[in-house]
């Protein structure tokens, strides 16, 4: 009985120079979040005399805020453990962030040759997303406490 472990993605004998191959793309977009990250923590986008983020396009031109509004205020509020404080930037993008990393765990997995059930083969999630997404546009224009 023979120990070599088979590569499932190319049915040949498992390398460690295989697995670093087929993980580089994974590997490089938690390094670039990683640097991302490390920027948002670099300034301070909460305050006034912080590093100047650019204007938004949807709200410079409507004065509406668009769904990603807040988005870096409610990173870096959670990159310093405050949640309260990420939720009234941008509960959204609070509530999406779980299913942006089980979705990076099931893409990862799946370069391996795991196959991980994800929520976005699921036949409804384009309606459901852009039903919760207008539903938040809407509830973040229209009640005062909501906005950023």
């Amino acid at each position: 009985m023979s120990s070599t472990r088979i590569d499932a993605v190319a049915g040949r004998p498992a390398t460690a120079s295989s697995f670093l191959h087929r993980m580089r793309l994974p590997a490089a977009t938690v390094l670039v979040g990683c640097a991302g990250a490390a920027l948002v923590l670099a300034v301070d986008p909460t305050s006034d005399g912080g590093f100047p983020l650019p204007p938004c396009p949807i709200k410079l031109l409507t004065g509406l805020d668009c769904p990603g509004c807040g988005g870096t205020r409610m990173l870096f509020s959670l990159l310093h453990a405050d949640l309260p404080a990420a939720w009234h930037y941008n509960a959204l993008a609070v509530l999406l962030l779980p299913l942006l990393a089980w979705s990076w765990i099931a893409w990862a997995a799946g370069r391996l040759g795991t196959a991980l059930p994800t929520w976005t083969r699921w036949r409804g999630t384009p309606h459901v997303l852009l039903a919760v997404t207008a539903a938040w546009v809407v509830l973040r224009n229209t009640v005062p406490a909501l906005r950023v």
